[in-house]
C-alpha cells in the first residue's frame, strides 16, 4: 500500500466514531437472513432498540404506523444497482433519510440513515412545523429526479390581514396554526406539505394520488373556532403539473408558476381557483420582466453551454459533448429552455444566442483538448439555431472562431434540423458546403422524423446523423422503431456517415444500439447536459476507468 493509500485508509473504529460525531449510521440489510444490520449512531436515529442487527418485523413495528408501508419499501428486494431513498419516522425518533443500494445481484442491500437536515439541511416553519420555503424546494427537487407526473398546489389564505385586524396577531397564528395541522393530516409526510409564506400553504404530490387541489380545500376550508370566534376559512389554489425525471423543471421554477397561477384564481374572487398555462405567462407582467431579463442575460454572461457527453458505443469512450443552452437567472436560478428559447426566437435573438454558444463551445473544447491530451480527438456539437443558416456572417464566424481557438479541422460539429435545410435546399447546400470549406463537421439532427431529407442526404456534405430519441426509447419495446433505427444506421454507413443516437437511457439500449451497428449513444443513461466544470469532471473519470458510466437501467 502506497502512503497515499495507507493516509486515506480509516480503522474500524476511526469510521463508527465518524458515524456517531455526524448522528448517521450504516445499514446492511440480507433478507435471505432476515437480518438488518446497523453501525453507527443509532440510538439519536430512533434505531437504539433495533442495534445492533434485527429482523424486517422489528424493523417494520418500530416504525410509525403511518410509515410502515415506507419501512417495507426499504425492505423489498430489487435487482442489483436498484436504488433505495425514503423518508421514515421511527418511534422516538425525528424523520430521517434513508439511502442505499441493492448489491450482489439483489441478494442484499446497504446504504446510511441520517436525520433529513443533514442530508438537506431541511428546516421547518416555526409556527406550523411544517417544511419552510427552502426546504419544501429541497424537497421538490429531490422528488423529480423520479420520473413520473406531479402536482404542486399552492393555497393562499383569503382575507388573513382582515384576520390579524379583527383577532390580533396572536390569535390570527393560531389559526395558521391549526391549517397547517389540518394540511398535514390530510397528505402522507411524502407530500411535502409546507409553509410558504405569511399565508401561503404548498404540497408537492404525484398526480396519482388523485385531486390534490380538492383534499387541500377539505382540508383548509373546515371551520374552526379561535378564541370564542368562529371561522371560516377559504383559500385561492393554484396549481400546476410536471413531469418529473432528467429533464424535470427546477423547483423555484415550478413553485413560480404555482404561484402565478394562484394569483390568476385570485382575480375571481374568494374561493378561486387555476391551473397554470402558458397564456398566465403572456398576460402577466412576469412576461415583460423576463423579455427584460432575457435580453439582460447576454450582457451579463448568465447564459452558458451545458455539455451532454456522447460516448462511442464500441469502447465506451467519451468522443464528444453536445453543448445546450442554459440560462442561470440571478433569482429564478435554472430557467427551463423550453420556456426562453421560444422567447429568444419571438425577440429575434436567436442568432446571437448562436454565435455565442459557438464561441464558448469552441473556447471550452480547445482547453479540454490542451488539458486532456489523452482522451483522443474530442469534437464539440452547437446547434445551428432557426434561420442561422441564412445569415451571411456564419461562414466568417466560423472561420474566425477556429482561428482564435486552434481547433482541429473537425472538432466544431454543427448541428442542424431537416426543416432548416428544406426551407431553402439549394442555398442551404452552399452554405453547408462553405462550412465544411471553414474546417466545421456537420450533422443532420433528428433524422428519421421528416420525408424530405433523403433526396438531398448524399449530395449534402454532412458527416453524422443524429437518430431522433423517440426511436431509440422505443426500440426495446416497438418493433418498427427497432427498424427505423436499423434502416438509420444502415443507410448511415452506406453513405460513410456516422450515426449518433440520441435518449440512450440505460445499458440495454446501449447493447441494442451497438449490435445495430451504430458508432456513437447519447442520453441520460450516461449523463445530462452538464456544467462545463462537471463534465470535465466525467470526461476526467471516463479516461481514468477506460469508459463512461452508463445505467444498468432507468429509473
Amino acid at each position: 500500500m502506497n502512503s497515499r493509500s495507507r493516509a486515506l485508509a480509516w480503522d474500524p473504529t476511526t469510521a463508527i466514531e465518524a458515524l456517531a460525531a455526524a448522528d448517521a449510521a450504516l445499514w446492511v440489510w440480507t433478507p435471505a437472513l432476515d437480518q438488518l444490520k446497523f453501525t453507527g449512531s443509532t440510538r439519536s436515529l430512533g434505531l437504539g432498540p433495533l442495534a445492533p442487527e434485527c429482523t424486517a418485523a422489528g424493523f417494520t413495528a418500530l416504525a410509525m404506523p403511518q410509515d410502515r408501508a415506507l419501512a417495507e419499501r426499504i425492505l423489498k428486494p430489487q435487482d442489483e444497482g436498484g436504488e433505495i431513498a425514503v423518508r421514515l419516522r421511527m418511534r422516538g425518533g425525528d424523520l430521517c433519510i434513508w439511502r442505499g443500494v441493492w448489491l450482489e445481484d439483489g441478494l442484499r442491500a446497504a446504504g446510511v440513515v441520517a436525520l433529513e437536515s443533514k442530508f438537506t439541511g431541511a428546516s421547518s416553519d416555526a409556527l406550523t412545523g411544517l417544511l419552510d420555503r427552502r426546504a419544501f424546494l429541497s424537497r421538490v427537487g429531490e422528488a423529480l429526479t423520479a420520473p413520473g407526473d406531479y402536482d404542486l398546489v399552492v393555497a393562499d389564505v383569503d382575507r388573513l390581514r382582515r384576520l390579524n385586524e379583527a383577532l390580533g396577531h396572536e390569535r390570527a397564528d393560531m389559526v395558521l396554526s391549526a391549517l397547517g395541522s389540518r394540511l398535514a393530516a390530510a397528505f402522507s409526510g411524502e407530500a411535502a406539505p409546507a409553509r410558504i409564506g405569511e399565508d401561503e400553504f404548498a404540497i408537492f404530490v404525484r398526480a396519482e394520488d388523485g385531486d390534490a387541489c380538492g383534499r387541500v380545500r377539505q382540508a383548509l376550508e373546515q371551520p374552526l373556532r379561535v378564541a370564542g370566534f368562529d371561522i371560516y376559512p377559504t383559500v385561492s389554489i393554484g396549481a400546476v403539473r410536471t413531469e418529473g425525471g432528467p429533464d424535470a423543471a427546477d423547483a423555484a421554477e415550478l413553485l413560480r408558476r404555482a404561484e402565478l397561477a394562484v394569483e390568476s384564481a385570485k382575480t375571481a374572487g374568494r374561493g378561486g381557483m387555476a391551473a397554470y398555462g402558458r397564456t398566465l405567462e403572456s398576460d402577466s407582467l412576469s412576461r415583460l420582466a423576463l423579455e427584460s431579463d432575457l435580453r439582460n442575460a447576454f450582457v451579463r454572461g448568465e447564459i452558458e453551454p451545458f455539455y451532454q457527453p456522447i460516448v462511442n458505443l464500441e469502447t465506451g469512450a467519451v468522443a464528444g459533448f453536445e453543448a445546450l443552452a442554459r440560462w442561470r437567472h440571478p433569482r429564478r436560478g435554472l430557467v427551463p429552455p423550453d420556456e426562453f428559447l421560444g422567447l429568444a426566437d419571438e425577440m429575434g435573438l436567436m442568432n446571437d444566442l448562436g454565435l455565442m454558444m459557438m464561441r464558448q463551445a469552441a473556447a471550452q473544447l480547445a482547453e479540454w483538448l490542451k488539458r486532456h491530451p489523452s482522451a483522443g480527438k474530442l469534437f464539440c456539437s452547437v446547434n445551428l439555431s432557426t434561420n442561422e443558416l441564412e445569415r451571411d456572417a456564419l461562414v466568417d464566424d466560423v472561420r474566425r472562431i477556429r482561428a482564435e481557438t486552434g481547433l482541429p479541422v473537425g472538432a466544431l460539429k454543427l448541428e442542424v434540423t431537416e426543416s432548416d435545410i428544406m426551407r431553402d435546399p439549394e442555398r442551404a447546400a452552399q452554405v453547408l458546403k462553405s462550412l465544411r470549406e471553414a474546417g466545421a463537421s456537420l450533422a443532420l439532427d433528428d433524422f428519421g422524423t421528416g420525408f424530405s431529407s433523403l433526396s438531398y442526404l448524399a449530395r449534402l456534405p454532412f458527416d453524422t446523423l443524429k437518430i431522433d430519441r423517440y426511436f431509440v426509447l422505443t426500440m426495446g419495446q416497438d418493433e418498427g422503431s427497432a427498424k427505423i433505427v436499423k434502416s438509420v444506421v444502415n443507410l448511415g454507413r452506406d453513405l460513410s456517415l456516422e450515426v449518433v443516437a440520441e435518449g440512450v437511457e440505460n445499458a440495454d439500449l446501449a447493447r441494442l444500439l451497438l449490435a445495430s451497428g451504430c458508432h456513437y449513444g447519447q442520453g441520460f443513461g450516461y449523463a445530462p447536459a452538464l456544467p462545463a466544470q462537471e463534465a470535465e469532471v466525467y470526461l476526467n473519470e471516463s479516461v481514468a476507468d477506460g469508459s463512461a458510466p452508463i445505467k444498468a437501467r432507468s429509473a
